[in-house]
């Protein structure tokens, strides 16, 4: 059964609001592990709320990289023991969607703006 790797901030966590009901109710549909991944630093951790009780375990390199160079996505699969098909990502940042499928890993790029729950619901259905 596939991982699914969800992005934090601006995705599924909301600046100031917490996280987004309305996805995690759809995540939730899944049965699959969740992990949410970020480039929080300790400061930013408090400044997005992901030190708060989240739904889904979190995985941070602190900026060292970040999502957008490759090197994040090896050292996170290697941290979870999982390889680039035991995965799918989705992400609100393209140059981070690009960054993973660079390495092979099935993601989609989502509209933090539109916020197309149906869509990304198809994505996530389609790639299990």
């Amino acid at each position: 059964m596939k991982v699914i790797l969800v992005d934090a901030v601006d995705t599924l966590i909301i600046e100031g609001e917490g996280v987004l009901a309305e996805m995690q109710q759809l995540l939730d549909t899944f049965p699959n592990r969740k992990i949410i991944l970020t480039n929080a630093n300790d400061e930013q951790f408090i400044t997005y709320g992901l030190d708060k009780d989240l739904p889904y375990e979190i995985f941070t390199l602190k900026h060292n990289p970040d999502k957008v160079d490759p090197v994040y996505f090896k050292k996170m699969l290697e941290h979870f023991n999982l390889g680039e098909d035991d995965v799918i990502y989705f992400e609100h940042n393209p140059d981070a969607v690009k960054s993973a499928e660079s390495l092979g890993i099935k993601s989609y790029w989502y509209d933090a703006d539109v916020k197309d729950l149906d869509a990304l619901k198809q994505f996530l259905t389609d790639n299990m």
